[in-house]
């Protein structure tokens, strides 16, 4: 499981203990059917867009409501709105910031030149 999804098994125990993933345990040993197999490509994908664990684990949870999933991506339609926007204005922010360093860094550079001509002069 860990070199299929490129995780650790302590990322594996973590998502168990979050009850999140409930794997066949057989002594020390996990079995992973495919149902948790999809669940983990699930997590996996929703953590790289940015959803809380909270946020994965009720997604997860309504697959069980029996409504053919409409309840679940309904909400996963939402949060994915909500999570759209947070991250274009993350975006704007990051943008704002490397606009500013950009400038910064040219008044500093333009600052150095002025100095090093100075010094020429007056050498």
């Amino acid at each position: 499981m860990c070199d299929t999804f490129k995780v650790t098994a302590r990322t594996l125990r973590f998502y168990e203990d979050k009850e999140l993933l409930k794997p066949i345990r057989e002594g020390q040993k996990r079995l992973y059917t495919r149902r948790e197999m999809a669940r983990i490509k699930l997590i996996l994908r929703g953590k790289r867009l940015g959803f809380s664990l909270e946020q994965i684990r009720e997604l997860l949870d309504l697959y069980y409501l029996g409504d053919k999933q409409k309840t679940q991506i309904q909400r996963t339609y939402n949060l994915g709105l909500l999570r759209l926007d947070e991250m274009q204005a993350q975006r704007t922010d990051l943008d704002d910031a490397i606009k500013e360093l950009k400038e910064r860094l040219q008044a500093g550079a333009d600052w150095l030149e002025r100095s090093e001509a100075t010094q020429n002069l007056e050498a």
